[in-house]
């Protein structure tokens, strides 16, 4: 059975960046590229596999029932939802080869109009992943997966304080396979309650009567070092283009495209008080919340009114100790995704796909975590951290 078998099955915030885009820069041209942060995997062995799968992701389209779903998510507009009616994945987009450098690794890029490729992301990275478990560790271990996940449920739902804490399926992109988490998904439902928010991926949102959840990825920031007017207020453009396109809606900001402290720089009294919160997804996330707090509170914004969203790597335990060191001083959610999805037995990859150039030009971003960071022009890299007053040594 195919891999993709809705192009509903994707993380929600590519739809809501694919209409920011149709609506402001639907001309731009992107490229992105494939990387393998887990050392000494063979994927290139798998090739034929991949292939086929891509092959049939790009014969999908929406159906009517798809379409009318989205028409009632009130931040889709109509003529978006009508440009997916004519959206199909175009397989020209796509370079998939074996690494000329590496013996084992593969090369897979996408180039083409950002309007076009933006949905690649996460069901190619969901493809590579599936095809790597599939084949070298067959199907999920069910009865270990459950019993695993049953732990972290009773974890969160016996823990006394806790009540007010949110989970949030994060786990597409790198799931053990798409029936896992479909397994998955409705189980911690069930079992959380109140305290399960949803889930980023927006077939199993409509299926299951869930919250779709989701607001910007790094490639919206990205793509504004080309697409603004100068490289310094790129971040700023960006932050002003989301809220006109959005108008109050899915107010959540990324914070470490270009580092924390240039984030802070750029957001401004008018940010903190526009937007409703912040997503974590790289560095310390205690020093992240803290530094944060102090920030709103010295633009006269109550950190308490504010969602602090921490994406990044998180297990159960951690949530549970952010939770507990900033409880009662911000709100918060906390999205979980390799360790829901991916928790089987077998090490998880650790797989990307981002955004190198927009409009011909190099993007980065600068991560808060070492061997996060992503750019394929060391120039360029060096000229960002100069211009946003990065330090060399920081990843």
């Amino acid at each position: 059975m195919p891999i993709i078998q809705s192009l509903l099955d994707t993380d929600l915030y590519k739809f809501t960046m694919m209409q920011a885009v149709l609506h402001q820069h639907p001309a731009a041209h992107v490229e992105y590229r494939f990387r393998c942060r887990t050392p000494g995997i063979d994927l290139a062995r798998h090739l034929d596999a991949i292939e086929a799968e891509i092959d049939h992701l790009c014969n999908l389209r929406f159906d009517d029932g798809e379409l009318d779903y989205l028409r009632g998510l009130r931040f889709l507009k109509s003529d978006f939802v009508d440009f997916l009616s004519l959206f199909q994945f175009r397989r020209k987009y796509i370079t998939l080869r074996p690494s000329t450098q590496v013996p084992g690794e593969i090369e897979l890029e996408i180039a083409g109009p950002w309007l076009h490729t933006i949905l690649f992301e996460v069901p190619l990275l969901a493809i590579v992943n599936e095809v790597y478990f599939r084949r070298t560790h067959g199907g999920p271990d069910q009865a270990e997966g459950l019993r695993r996940l049953q732990a972290k449920i009773d974890r969160i739902h016996d823990a006394v304080g806790y009540e007010d804490c949110r989970i949030t399926d994060f786990g597409t992109r790198r799931r053990y396979s798409r029936a896992w988490q479909e397994a998955v998904v409705p189980y911690l439902a069930r079992g959380l309650g109140e305290k399960f928010a949803g889930t980023s991926n927006v077939d199993l949102a409509r299926r299951y009567g869930l919250v779709a959840q989701g607001t910007m990825a790094h490639e919206w920031l990205q793509a504004f070092q080309a697409l603004g007017p100068r490289l310094r207020d790129s971040q700023s453009a960006a932050f002003d283009s989301w809220a006109r396109e959005y108008r109050g809606d899915l107010g959540i900001a990324l914070t470490d495209v270009i580092g924390l402290d240039a984030f802070v720089r750029d957001f401004d009294l008018y940010f903190c008080k526009l937007f409703d919160g912040m997503r974590h997804d790289s560095g310390d996330p205690v020093e992240w919340g803290e530094r944060l707090i102090a920030h709103l509170a010295a633009n006269k914004v109550d950190p308490r009114g504010k969602v602090f969203v921490f994406s990044d790597g998180l297990d159960v335990d951690e949530v549970m100790r952010l939770y507990a060191h900033f409880r009662g001083r911000c709100l918060m959610s906390f999205g979980i995704g390799t360790n829901l999805t991916n928790d089987v037995g077998p090490t998880p990859l650790q797989i990307v796909l981002k955004m190198v150039r927009c409009n011909g030009q190099p993007v980065a971003k600068l991560s808060d975590s070492p061997g996060k960071t992503m750019c394929d022009d060391v120039g360029y890299l060096a000229y960002l951290r100069q211009v946003f007053e990065v330090r060399p040594d920081v990843p």
